[in-house]
């Protein structure tokens, strides 16, 4: 633990791992005492949540913290913050799970290791099924022990009060952005037009936990009044929807071993992005049969894939995807701009916002 007096701005992923270590150790230590066949299940999720991620989500809530004026050195609010990697934990271990994705950061996802587990030891019963039910109930726990880490960090009163708002609706509005992301998988959200349906999932499952929600969580925690919060969400909105665009051009034309993922998998899952909604609307009769024929279709080859990535080019799907993001970028930073910050606050979020937007294929 570093002195009370040593500023955590540059040091915040590492303060923030600290925490989750500590935490994921006592906590288990706890379970395993009651139920020792548990340790597999936090184990897992402890590979999983220390194992990799950039901790985007209580960087934003940090320079929220920050902006507001909260101080430099505050460690309770950074171990307040860390819960919001274990809800992280919860949504892509579900997510991994209802995509039927089998690599995560270039492992095997939670579900498909613990398939993996059952077969190896001749267990009885289906360990497709065993898996998933693993999956759901280590999800569940990061969900639960985010609440936990949360609520006894060591906030006032005052402050759990006044981030109560941010911290209940960023919850809700993941899970209802992942409902939605399902339902317009299976044309169950056909009554929204693609386009919308995709912005919006877009704004709900990854713009409003992954940036906008983290900005109102920590500049409640510092106190900030109605303008400022109204700003860091419009900033926060605008950017975790620009970041979600950046992501599904990273699906479709990324790196497998920069992304973690193979290359298209959100076609072969069926993911109706705003990519794909705009290059139907574009396409001709042919161009939307070869779509259609992909999306959702698990044993998608390389060739397949290269055809489809070659009609999102020549429709002209990529340069709009590329434009929004610059627009979403634009409108971002405005918000930002009206925002009177504590420095150097502006400065931080206007670099993430940056980061999170232009990162190349």
């Amino acid at each position: 633990m570093a002195s009370d007096s040593e500023s955590i701005d540059d040091r915040l992923p590492t303060a923030v791992q600290g925490v989750l270590t500590t935490y994921l150790a006592a906590k288990r230590a706890g379970l395993t005492a009651a139920e020792p066949s548990a340790g597999a299940a936090v184990d897992a999720l402890a590979d999983f949540v220390l194992g990799g991620g950039k901790r985007i989500r209580p960087t934003f809530a940090w320079w929220g913290w920050r902006g507001a004026g909260g101080a430099a050195t505050d460690e309770t609010v950074v171990t307040a913050i860390s819960a919001l990697e274990l809800i992280q934990g919860c949504a892509l271990v579900h997510d991994d799970l209802m995509d039927d994705s089998a690599l995560r950061r270039g492992k095997p996802t939670v579900h498909v290791d613990f398939a993996a587990r059952h077969r190896a030891s001749g267990w009885h019963g289906d360990p497709d099924k065993f898996g998933a039910a693993a999956a759901i109930l280590i999800g569940d726990l990061a969900l639960a022990w985010a609440d936990d880490l949360f609520t006894e960090a060591g906030l006032t009163a005052a402050q759990l009060l006044a981030a109560g708002p941010a911290w209940r609706g960023m919850r809700a509005e993941m899970l209802a952005g992942q409902y939605l992301d399902v339902l317009t998988q299976s044309d169950g959200g056909a009554e929204l037009p693609p386009a919308e349906a995709a912005l919006r999932v877009a704004r709900l499952k990854t713009a409003a936990y992954t940036v906008e929600r983290p900005l109102h969580l920590g500049a409640a925690l510092a106190g900030a009044d109605e303008p400022t919060i109204g700003a860091l969400r419009a900033f926060g909105g605008d950017i975790g929807v620009a970041f979600q665009l950046r992501d599904d051009l990273l699906g479709m034309f990324g790196d497998t071993a920069v992304t973690g993922k193979p290359a298209g998998d959100d076609l072969r899952e069926g993911k109706r992005t705003l990519l794909i909604a705009v290059a139907v609307e574009k396409g001709g009769p042919a161009e939307i049969e070869l779509i259609h024929d992909a999306l959702g279709n698990p044993k998608l080859t390389a060739d397949d894939l290269d055809r489809v990535r070659d009609a999102l080019v020549d429709l002209g799907a990529v340069a709009e995807v590329e434009a929004r993001i610059e627009r979403l970028t634009g409108t971002a930073l405005q918000a930002l701009a009206s925002a009177e910050l504590a420095e150097p606050a502006g400065d931080r979020l206007a670099a993430l916002a940056d980061a999170a937007t232009r990162r190349s294929y």
